[in-house]
């Protein structure tokens, strides 16, 4: 019997933008619907005459609330309305009478569009958020905004590696990770020590996906140097968050690293790191998160099972897996579900492999063929190939044993 690795999904990285924002911290969101009715109405005096106002100033701000009420929202109308404030703001900012604010409005635009591409299936909003920052930092320059200058590089490494992972070379990932690490040559950990955490966090993750594309380590390995530089700053008493999240991309680093050299250290330190997130991640304050770790967890528990020969790690993935289907569902999640299916799938086959019965094969081949009925209906023709093949696996040694 064909015992060749089985293919794993993994919950994906998590990221943090930096962006010129109303106010420091996020008001709720009655809060920020009031703040919209305000400006709206200020722009529609302006327009009738009633009082003078700094038009772009406004637009520019009411881009701003917007664009932070859309990200406690599914849908895309708020993001698209803040492109359209940020863009009706720059015709009242030219590059040549006010550099600066034209700047500041193009790095807004720039996070807006990115925020749309990102849950747009197509590259074209993508593009046009690099465009925006390219054209902030002609203004915001080194020399003379240091702090901004640094701001928008980093949001350009974002936006360059959301593109990277839609593409299928690795030339915007190398972008992303040099604008990165422009950034952190004016983010210092003695200066900006959280703006420095949240570019060590990022240069991480286009580190990542780089390393997934080549065949070595390198980039892996300088990817896990990035996260636990972040985490020299982030502490999860003061930035729970954030700690969390770093401890999250940092498991699916050390992960990889584990998997492509057969390691097991590597693969105990990605489970220390996925267990570190789910100290945060709870199932009652943060269900999706909670699980896209214990996902995550199960991959890298069932990677040491399958390299040792006791089940212990394999059955341990067995029940990770199981508590992340607690909360993803075919209805309200399909993909992430199927995912998971075909995750539970591949232990259960395991861990049938290792036993003479098949009752733990024909439930990873019942997992599978769930999973393989959302990726036909969804069009998710590379994750299909992958579940196929792992069914098929199953399914024969099922065969041989009732021969």
């Amino acid at each position: 019997m064909d015992t060749a690795n089985l293919t794993r999904f993994t919950g994906p990285v998590t990221e943090m933008s930096g962006t010129t924002s109303f106010a420091e911290h996020d008001p709720g969101k009655a809060r920020l619907e009031a703040a919209i009715r305000t400006y709206r109405e200020t722009l529609s005096n302006q327009r009738s005459g009633r009082a003078p106002i700094d038009r772009g100033a406004i637009c520019n701000n009411l881009g701003n609330v917007l664009r932070k009420l859309a990200e406690r929202e599914i849908g895309t109308k708020r993001i698209e309305e803040a492109i359209d404030a940020y863009r009706d703001a720059l015709t009242e900012y030219s590059r040549t009478r006010s550099p600066l604010g034209w700047a500041m409005t193009q790095n807004n635009l720039g996070a807006a569009l990115r925020a749309l591409g990102a849950r747009e299936s197509g590259t074209a909003r993508l593009e046009e958020a690099v465009s925006a920052f390219r054209e902030a930092l002609k203004e915001y320059r080194r020399e003379r905004v240091p702090l901004d200058w640094a701001m928008t590089q980093h949001n350009l490494g974002i936006a360059l590696r959301n593109l990277g992972e839609r593409e299928t070379g690795t030339a915007r990932l190398e972008e992303a990770v040099a604008a990165c690490r422009e950034a952190l040559r004016e983010r210092h950990r003695e200066r900006t020590a959280l703006d420095w955490a949240m570019t060590q966090n990022n240069l991480g993750n286009a580190l990542a996906i780089l390393g997934e594309r080549e065949t070595g380590t390198e980039s892996l390995e300088e990817a896990v140097l990035a996260y636990r530089s972040a985490l020299q700053e982030y502490q999860r008493d003061q930035s729970p968050a954030d700690w969390a999240m770093t401890h999250n991309n940092l498991g699916n680093a050390l992960q990889k690293i584990g998997e492509r050299r057969g390691s097991i250290p590597r693969l105990e330190e990605a489970v220390a790191a996925y267990r570190s997130a789910l100290q945060v991640y709870r199932r009652d304050r943060a269900p999706l998160d909670w699980a896209m770790a214990q996902n995550n967890l199960g991959n890298a528990l069932a990677g040491i099972g399958e390299r040792e020969t006791a089940t212990t790690r394999l059955e341990e993935a067995v029940l990770a897996y199981r508590q992340a289907l607690q909360v993803y569902s075919r209805e309200e999640t399909p993909l992430d579900w199927a995912m998971v299916r075909n995750n539970l799938a591949a232990a259960l086959q395991r861990l049938g492999e290792r036993g003479t019965g098949a009752a733990e094969l024909e439930e990873a081949v019942a997992a599978y063929n769930d999973a393989v009925a959302v990726f036909v209906a969804g069009s998710a023709i590379n994750l299909l190939e992958v579940c196929w093949d792992n069914r098929d696996r199953a399914v024969a040694l099922i065969a041989e044993r009732t021969e």
